[in-house]
């Protein structure tokens, strides 16, 4: 229950609040003959005095209200973007407005200390930033090896709109009416740096090898360019080894190879990824002359078509590999290409430090092959098809010589056997005039053995 004397007491105040608010009525009357209207969540508030021109939304005047609609250049990564502020999520803040605000030169007080009225609807906000992210950040530029021109192009990066850093730049932008706003942005690294390469000069070549292969046998042309495809670009740092069978992988139908010609026991039949030897030899040819390390190496069964003889290296997947080392101080880059019926391997670097390399061949023993007949009872009488041709066997040794100024300083040597390959003669039995005649099989021709000796250079 109130007492009398606390019931006088808040009457009193009462009545010198009224008579506050009465003499802030005259001063008001007397500066635009306006009125105040008075509301609050606890206590009286002095409203926001009115014009003619000037409409009350809650205590937010028609000129504050449209600051959110006015335009600002948004300087993104790539350029300046037209917008309003409200696209960016800003908005009035009427919690935040004090006094008159009904003129632009009230805003522009506001605006050059900072305190427009104004606050961030952050979802709005990142949602307009990520549209600009997506359109607007530019990818960064992996670093590349030009095999072709023999350049090393750097990488560069790429620049991205921070979008949460950007959050308060927009809101301080907005709080001054600034004319533009620059977005927070963040460089981007490549995923691929030049150091990341591991190398920094492919500019000399350091030893080169051509073979050639017929363009009409398109399968095992395939063949040779997915194998080629997996070595074209691989750097080999000081020291390092070089696997193909480890870079290649594996030769199976799963990774795309397709059946061609092949060496199996000394013939010549179809087999999975057929061709795959003659990447091998290739690079073993540009190997030889560029002086890498020759660490394993194995000849095929019989002499190859492409390559002279004794100069040649096969590969069976996963146990013959040819295994190659960098012995020099600085990196180098295999640059494979097969089109037009050539294969070409390049190694680049620095530069070789010898004059000249090259390859001498001296035959030991030749030993001549048999012919085997093989009977078909299908096939006319009297005609005859040769199945495979037969091939001498050879037994010799294969050098390399490593010149400097006219000098030999360096040599290695390898002994090398090809057992002869056996000729088969088809001839045929049948007397019927209807049997059939011999088809013309393909034949693979081999390189003539030059004599005894036999040297190449470069």
């Amino acid at each position: 229950m109130i007492r009398r004397s606390e019931m006088f007491a808040q009457q009193s105040r009462g009545r010198v609040l009224l008579g506050l608010a009465g003499g802030m009525v005259v001063v008001a009357s007397g500066l635009v003959g306006g009125y105040f209207v008075m509301g609050s969540k606890s206590e009286a508030q002095a409203a926001v005095p009115v014009t003619a021109s000037t409409q009350v939304r809650g205590n937010v005047t028609e000129a504050l209200a449209k600051v959110p609609a006015k335009k600002v250049s948004v300087k993104t990564t790539t350029g300046d973007v037209a917008m309003t502020w409200a696209d960016l999520g800003v908005e009035i803040d009427p919690d935040e407005v004090h006094g008159s605000v009904s003129s632009d030169a009230d805003l522009a007080t506001l605006a050059g200390k900072a305190s427009l009225p104004v606050k961030l609807d952050r979802a709005k906000a990142v949602a307009k930033l990520i549209e600009l992210k997506r359109a607007h950040d530019t990818s960064a530029i992996n670093a590349w090896l030009d095999l072709e021109d023999k350049k090393i192009h750097d990488d560069q990066p790429g620049k991205g709109i921070d979008v949460w850093a950007s959050l308060s730049r927009i809101e301080a932008g907005a709080r001054q009416a600034s004319p533009s706003v620059e977005l927070v942005t963040v460089p981007i690294a490549a995923g691929v740096t030049k150091a990341g390469l591991g190398i920094d000069d492919i500019s000399q070549v350091m030893g080169h090898y051509l073979t050639r292969f017929p363009v009409s046998d398109g399968l095992r042309n395939f063949n040779l360019k997915l194998a080629a495809s997996k070595i074209n670009g691989h750097v080999l740092k000081p020291g390092e080894e070089f696997s193909f069978n480890g870079v290649v992988g594996e030769r199976s139908e799963k990774e795309g190879y397709k059946i061609a010609h092949v060496i199996t026991a000394g013939e010549m039949v179809d087999g999975l990824a057929g061709g795959t030897c003659q990447i091998s030899t290739t690079l073993f040819g540009a190997a030889f002359f560029a002086g890498l390390d020759i660490v394993k190496t194995s000849n095929h069964s019989r002499p190859s078509a492409y390559t002279p003889l004794g100069f040649d290296a096969t590969v069976v997947w996963p146990d013959t590999d040819l295994k190659l080392k960098n012995p020099y101080e600085f990196p180098i880059a295999i640059h494979y290409r097969v089109a037009n019926g050539e294969a070409v391997v390049e190694i680049l670097g620095k530069g070789r430090p010898y004059d000249k390399v090259v390859f001498e061949r001296k035959v030991l023993e030749s030993t001549p092959f048999e012919s085997e007949e093989r009977i078909d009872d299908e096939m006319a009488d009297g005609e005859t098809s040769i199945d495979q041709s037969g091939f001498n066997g050879y037994t010799l040794q294969r050098f390399r010589r490593f010149y400097k100024d006219g000098k030999v300083v360096k040599s290695n040597k390898w002994d090398i056997v090809y057992k002869p390959v056996t000729e088969f003669i088809r001839r045929g039995t049948n007397k019927s005039p209807d049997a059939k005649k011999p088809e013309q099989k393909e034949l693979h021709a081999l390189h003539a053995v030059d004599g005894e000796f036999y040297s190449m250079s470069q």
